[in-house]
């Protein structure tokens, strides 16, 4: 009879969830012909040269992801969230990414950059090599260089940038100028002494050296710029945060020192320095946080209103529109280094409440971006690098929460759980022999951790194939099922850069394009 009852009454608030419009088939009859009439007229192909490339990286953003960031954005605009759109939701072009490197099943961030970048799959762990290289091996590297669409962009006469809210030595932004048989060779502190010793560079010194002149360079990760154990300029008496370089450059200086002369090269360190320059006097700008990836939960409590992947894309977009300059670039919320102070070690996709944040974000960028451009001349791309074990489910009702419980226990041990868990990772726990009653911890807090099925320090990527998202000139190009080296290939076909421009001719000649990086999610620093 309790049976009974529950079921009863499940049944009843499911159908009061249902909005009164969608109960009647009319509404889904003209939905769906409103589909059919705007899918029609995608029969008429874009075909017009890109004057503007935008790649939106999502890192880690699988299709679980974004489907709960969607009902995330409505459930923030107070809606019961699954009836929402993202904006990347609203891209005509459809695809599915491969993500596998050339010797992984399950991707590394280097391997998959490679590929989105530079157009060729690679080894996990080796950035903007070919997969002749072996992680770890220095001597394996000579030769086997490839360029990016970032090189292709620049030799093609264009303005270019990166922006990330990760470090912009990070695996996923650093592909788009690096040449590395190590991602985490960050500087030369980082680096073997045989590496060393075989010629090698670090990924930091690649980024002043290997392309010089990058417009737009904003990211995170500045000590990796400066000799080892010179104080941070924001938190001097902080050993961690001191630099690390055994070479005793200052590649800050040495980007300012490689300008041409009568080019003005800015460099700032917080979002006050960034407002405070008069962009349209500014030939280069490189700014970097030491924090690559505050949390969302604490932009208010710093005193930032900015969105903060909106604010970078904004500064990119008034940087662009002064003279010639128009950027390139990639925007990806970024895996970030830390939560928050209490969870200082713990990356944020491994927290679900934080890294959906982060992903509305991004969402929000995308749209400013929108605003600012327009399909006739700009191809706007938003995939990812790889995608996590994240999953929700459980049989939720329309409405349901989006980080609350399913509306069911377990019938094996009889406890609650979340819709939202993970295949593996850190939120395994175990209390008096059982699994843990989520119900008597706080599931709805920024920091929790969601429970996963095996136990591990950090949870994995995930190996499925990722989202590709297309508007603009060529952007029919990007369909079905494609290997992810094939993205880059595709968007330079579109805007007649790189090699193939075979169909290029002088009335559709090539202009700048685009390039806004966001590689990692929430960064608070400079803008």
């Amino acid at each position: 009879m309790k049976a009974l009852l529950v079921l009863l009454l499940t049944q009843l608030c499911s159908a009061s969830l249902v909005p009164e419009r969608e109960k009647d088939p009319e509404y889904w009859r003209r939905q769906a012909q409103e589909t059919l009439r705007n899918a029609l007229r995608l029969q008429r192909l874009n075909q017009n040269v890109a004057k503007n490339l935008i790649l939106f990286l999502g890192d880690g953003m699988g299709v679980s992801t974004v489907t709960a960031a969607r009902i995330l954005k409505g459930q923030l605009q107070h809606g019961q969230g699954e009836e929402s759109l993202l904006e990347m939701d609203k891209f005509p072009f459809v695809a599915l990414a491969k993500t596998y490197n050339t010797n992984a099943q399950v991707p590394d961030s280097a391997g998959t950059a490679t590929a989105y970048l530079c157009g060729v799959k690679a080894n996990e762990g080796t950035l903007g090599v070919s997969a002749g290289v072996t992680r770890d091996r220095c001597n394996t590297t000579k030769g086997q260089e490839v360029t990016s669409i970032l090189r292709w962009a620049k030799d093609a006469g264009k303005a270019v940038g990166i922006v990330t809210t990760t470090r912009v030595t990070h695996a996923t932004p650093s592909a788009a100028y690096a040449h590395s048989a190590n991602r985490d060779w960050y500087s030369d502190g980082e680096m073997p002494s045989d590496a060393l010793e075989g010629g090698c560079k670090d990924i930091a010194r690649q980024l002043v050296e290997n392309i010089p002149d990058i417009e737009v360079i904003l990211g995170g990760g500045r000590k990796y710029m400066y000799p080892k154990n010179v104080s941070d300029v924001e938190y001097p008496h902080e050993e961690k945060h001191r630099g690390t370089r055994l070479d005793r450059r200052n590649l800050v200086q040495a980007w300012q020192d490689a300008k041409p002369p009568g080019k003005v090269a800015e460099y700032v360190w917080h979002r006050r320095g960034l407002l405070a320059l008069n962009l349209s006097r500014v030939d280069f700008l490189l700014g970097e946080s030491l924090h690559p990836g505050v949390p969302w939960h604490q932009l208010g409590a710093l005193g930032d209103p900015w969105p903060v992947l909106g604010c970078w894309s904004s500064c990119s977009g008034r940087l662009s529109s002064q003279g010639c300059c128009c950027l390139r670039g990639m925007v990806a919320p970024g895996p970030g280094d830390a939560g928050s102070p209490q969870n200082a070690s713990i990356p944020l996709w491994m927290l679900a409440k934080q890294a959906l944040h982060e992903a509305v974000e991004l969402d929000r960028a995308i749209g400013l971006a929108t605003r600012l451009t327009s399909t006739q001349d700009t191809l706007s791309v938003v995939t990812a690098d790889h995608s996590h074990v994240f999953t929700f489910g459980g049989y939720t009702p329309r409405g349901n929460p989006i980080f609350g419980l399913a509306p069911m226990q377990s019938d094996v041990d009889r406890k609650p759980f979340t819709s939202i868990l993970y295949g593996n990772g850190p939120g395994y726990k175990i209390v008096a022999g059982e699994r843990e009653n989520v119900s008597a911890v706080d599931f709805a807090h920024a920091d929790y951790q969601a429970q996963s099925a095996v136990p591990l320090r950090q949870e994995t990527h995930g190996g499925e194939d990722v989202a590709v998202f297309a508007r603009g000139p060529m952007a029919h190009l990007l369909h079905g099922v494609h290997e992810q080296n094939y993205i880059p290939h595709a968007m330079a076909y579109a805007a007649c850069i790189g090699s193939n421009r075979g169909h290029c001719n002088a009335a559709a000649r090539p202009a700048t394009p685009l390039l806004l990086p966001f590689l990692g999610l929430l960064l608070l620093l400079l803008c």
